[in-house]
């Protein structure tokens, strides 16, 4: 590994340790459940979406979060309430998650003063297996839901 290759991964490893941060005070504070992080995506269809966020050395990186359709459901019917939501309010609640965990993420970073990053909305990009590329990946399971972290420098 070459020393900009150590560097990029390095750099990553910043990034992702904040985001997971977030994920966990999310799973701490919201959802009130023990849970577990791994590294192992299962192949199940997930609700993805993501956000850009670009550090203030100018890199940019592609944030996802993807959550099984159980672990959606368990934060519509934390947040607002349904046993049984539909899929444009599961979208919606992925959304929100990815925007609450990624800015909180934001704030950890600039508290640390490390790799700090301005985010941009969030984006939904489909209901399916995840298949993009990424850099690094973690898995938060909260009983048998999961939600899938992963993150991309993008070029």
């Amino acid at each position: 590994m070459n020393k900009t290759s150590k560097r990029v991964m390095i750099r990553n490893t910043v990034m992702i340790e904040s985001i997971i941060e977030a994920s966990q005070n999310f799973c701490t504070h919201q959802i009130r459940l023990p849970y577990e992080v791994h590294e192992n995506i299962s192949n199940v269809r997930t609700l993805i979406a993501y956000i850009d966020i670009e550090t203030l050395d100018k890199v940019h990186y592609r944030v996802y979060l993807c959550a099984t359709h159980s672990f959606a459901q368990r934060i519509s019917t934390l947040f607002l309430e349904e046993d049984d939501s539909d899929e444009e309010t599961l979208i919606d609640m992925i959304l929100e998650t990815a925007n609450q965990i990624v800015g909180s993420a934001k704030v950890i970073a600039e508290e640390a003063d490390k790799n700090q990053f301005n985010i941009s909305t969030p984006y939904f990009e489909k209901i399916d297996h995840f298949d993009f590329e990424y850099d690094q990946v973690k898995v938060i399971k909260v009983e048998d839901d999961e939600m899938i972290i992963a993150i991309k420098e993008l070029d």
